[in-house]
């Protein structure tokens, strides 16, 4: 984040796989599509998709090899051969859409964050892993089920782009013999109310992969429940364990597409309370520090980037690409603050800024360029007790793990 005369700004302007073992449930607002981070996908470990419980047989193994090497190299009709041939040969399409597909979107992620794939290669490669989806719902062996269960409407919240993951759980409970209404990415509250007034639907599985979409996801929540519907949700914006789903009321929560259908089979979550409230759930929000924030954040952003120029001249000799991404990396910072005030936890803030440490220094930025950021961030809130507390705590973290690597 500090200048430096030959460093570019910093490159956090794309996401991890957001639920490896290493990074923390939170990415950067323009994370990858590929990202395969929401209900979907969390396997046995939380992070491809596939079944942890089990190995893969031979089949599926060497599908996920083949469909690998296709998307790797942009071959979209190889891949599209891979997984018709595999269907062809008695594969159980829904390992195929979460053992196959979803596993090579993990790994898609892992090469993004290890600056492996470029932003377009990432692009490419989802790309083709949605129009391979397309490919399976339509092969006869996903035909074969009619739906016999229930109504269940998919979506993404409002300002998620990531529709894979919801893509993913929705073919898998189709297969399972529910009729899906799936919205696709960044359906907005009213939209998604408006659909279920017109439709006789039993629940709604939100999806959502970055934190700072949780206010969104909240009101999302609440604006279901007010109407009848239930709501389960998943993605890594609700934290490993699901423990944003209980922050804001959610009334289940998967950590995988198999948990969500096979709750959903079995009845599925429990009516809501007609009379939830946000400021239920969070009463700290009285305080106004997150509103006035997230209002504030175009002329904090502006503040600190000054700031920054100021205290190091290096700074302003930065192309407009540099620039352009300095100040993305502290606009996604002050939101990822936001996301932290709103719901009460530090984690969300201080594991972002961890993840972020670990992205700059894999793109030959210094990690310590985080804290003079902080640092002028907090002067900007100094009359905000809660933020300011945040900043402290996260730069400490940032500086003490500095220490130890050294």
């Amino acid at each position: 984040m500090t200048p430096g005369p030959t460093r570019p700004g910093p490159t956090t302007n794309r996401a991890p796989r957001a639920s490896t073992a290493s990074a923390p449930a939170a990415s950067t607002p323009d994370a990858p599509a590929d990202a395969p981070v929401a209900v979907v996908v969390e396997g046995g470990d939380g992070s491809d998709g596939s079944d942890g419980g089990r190995a893969p047989d031979d089949g599926i193994a060497a599908s996920a090899d083949l469909l690998w090497e296709a998307v790797a190299a942009g071959e979209e009709p190889a891949a599209t051969a891979v997984v018709t041939q595999g269907l062809d040969a008695g594969l159980d399409p829904e390992r195929v859409l979460l053992d196959v597909i979803a596993r090579v979107q993990a790994r898609v992620g892992e090469e993004w964050m290890a600056d492996r794939f470029t932003v377009a290669q990432e692009h490419a490669a989802t790309a083709i892993n949605e129009r391979v989806v397309g490919v399976l719902a339509r092969h006869r062996s996903a035909a074969r089920t009619g739906p016999h269960r229930g109504r269940i409407t998919v979506a993404c919240i409002d300002g998620e782009w990531h529709a894979l993951p919801a893509r993913l759980l929705a073919e898998v409970l189709k297969l399972r013999g529910w009729r899906v209404d799936y919205l696709g990415a960044q359906v907005p509250t009213p939209h998604l109310i408006a659909h279920l007034h017109r439709t006789a639907t039993d629940a709604v599985a939100l999806s959502a992969s970055i934190p700072t979409r949780l206010p969104a996801a909240h009101a999302a929540i609440t604006a279901c429940q007010a109407v009848g519907v239930p709501v389960i949700v998943g993605g890594a914006a609700f934290g490993a364990d699901g423990r944003y789903a209980r922050l804001l009321g959610a009334d289940a929560w998967a950590p995988d597409a198999r948990t969500a259908a096979e709750d959903l089979g079995r009845g599925g979550p429990a009516a809501p309370r007609p009379d939830h409230q946000v400021i239920d759930d969070l009463p700290h929000l009285a305080d106004q520090e997150y509103t006035l924030v997230t209002r504030a954040r175009t002329r904090l952003v502006a503040a600190v980037f000054a700031g920054l120029e100021e205290s190091y001249p290096a700074l302003r000799s930065y192309s407009e690409e540099q620039r352009e991404r300095t100040a993305e990396d502290l606009a996604h910072i002050t939101e990822f603050l936001a996301a932290a005030l709103y719901t009460g936890d530090e984690e969300l803030f201080t594991d972002f800024l961890l993840w972020t440490a670990e992205v700059l220094t894999a793109r030959g930025v210094p990690a310590m360029s985080l804290p003079p950021a902080l640092t002028l961030l907090g002067q900007e809130l100094q009359d905000f007790p809660r933020a300011t507390a945040l900043l402290r705590t996260a730069t400490d973290l940032l500086v003490t793990r500095h220490r130890k690597a050294r």
